[in-house]
């Protein structure tokens, strides 16, 4: 899946990156075909890395990178991250692999605890044998229902380990500590991104996999009722893909970044209404908001303190909400648009 929005916003991605640490290096994404593990794939090849992704498709799409199949230096592996048993050698392990989205994670509660824990551990030994980079994707998540904010990596996190999001919740924090002793014991080359809230083309709109922003604009789009948890005023912090991926490769890169912890996300808090409301601005939408009962344990605000990383590499998000919103927005409508044709 690639069209002129993700063409030009990998570019902007390779100007901004400006390295070349990552070239005819092995790289390994697992969780590629997934939102971000798929723009990952396409900056990586791009950078001309040879990168294998591997994806059981239990949430990710084949056709996030369909487009690359015809590169040689991308390769597609079909197979449950706790099951793979490969040869291959690599230099850099991309551990993305995860379900993700709160509605779809909760029926598959199992699933997720197993790829966070026995995933994460078989990848752990992958690198310990490779002498690889991990690069672990963990989650605001960990902090659960903050009660500080903006939230910085010192914070331990306020998680019910036996709530309904505990699955992925306990499941990152677990894979964080497991990947901590990997360092401490073994010297693995870890890195630790809790990544906020990351949005833009190809995040999953669909059934249960959909989130705030894809959800209120394929809500929009479709003249349906646009559906708010709560009563609106919990907070979101929303990095546009561009960022975070900058972010997320600058960590992997970054020479000293061993044992590191870091934030990556948008220190800028929308409240979810206010969300739900631009969208329906942008699509000039004139459909009902509908509102129905908080979840429990859903976050009442989510921020992130991005300090660390700033001091650590120079970096901020760069794209403005509003502008990420309407190339999101215009990507979905583009996409809706080119099914109605064929």
């Amino acid at each position: 899946m690639i069209d002129d929005i993700i063409l030009q916003d990998l570019r902007k991605v390779a100007q901004d990156l400006a390295t070349s640490a990552f070239a005819g290096k092995k790289v390994l994404v697992t969780g590629g075909a997934g939102f971000i593990g798929s723009w990952i794939c396409d900056v990586l090849t791009n950078l001309e890395a040879e990168v294998t992704c591997l994806d059981d498709l239990s949430t990710g799409r084949a056709e996030n990178v369909d487009h690359l199949a015809k590169k040689s230096n991308f390769a597609m592996i079909t197979c449950d991250v706790c099951e793979y048993h490969g040869k291959d050698k690599f230099d850099f392990i991309f551990h993305f692999a995860s379900h993700a989205s709160p509605e779809e994670y909760q029926t598959r509660s199992i699933e997720t605890l197993r790829v966070s824990s026995l995933g994460t551990a078989n990848m752990a030994e992958l690198a310990r044998r490779n002498d690889a980079t991990l690069l672990f994707a963990s989650t605001s998540e960990v902090y659960g229902d903050a009660e500080v904010v903006p939230t910085p990596e010192s914070y331990w996190g306020k998680v019910n380990p036996i709530g309904p999001r505990s699955c992925y919740d306990e499941g990152k924090r677990f894979a964080e500590a497991l990947l901590v002793a990997y360092y401490k014991q073994y010297h693995l080359k870890v890195r630790i991104p809790r990544i906020f809230n990351t949005y833009g083309p190809r995040l999953r709109e669909d059934g249960l996999y959909g989130r705030a922003v894809s959800r209120f604009t394929a809500q929009a789009l479709e003249e349906k009722s646009i559906t708010i948890y709560g009563d609106g005023s919990q907070t979101r912090s929303f990095c546009y893909i561009t960022d975070t991926l900058t972010a997320l490769l600058q960590v992997a890169a970054f020479e000293k970044g061993d044992g590191e912890v870091v934030n990556i996300g948008n220190s800028q808090e929308i409240a979810i209404l206010e969300l739900a409301n631009r969208v329906k601005t942008l699509t000039n939408c004139k459909s009902p908001l509908i509102f129905r009962p908080l979840p429990r344990d859903d976050p009442r605000r989510r921020c992130p303190d991005i300090s660390r990383i700033e001091n650590m590499l120079k970096w901020k998000p760069k794209v403005p909400f509003e502008q990420g919103l309407k190339r999101t927005v215009a990507w979905f409508s583009d996409r809706k648009l080119g099914k109605a044709k064929s």
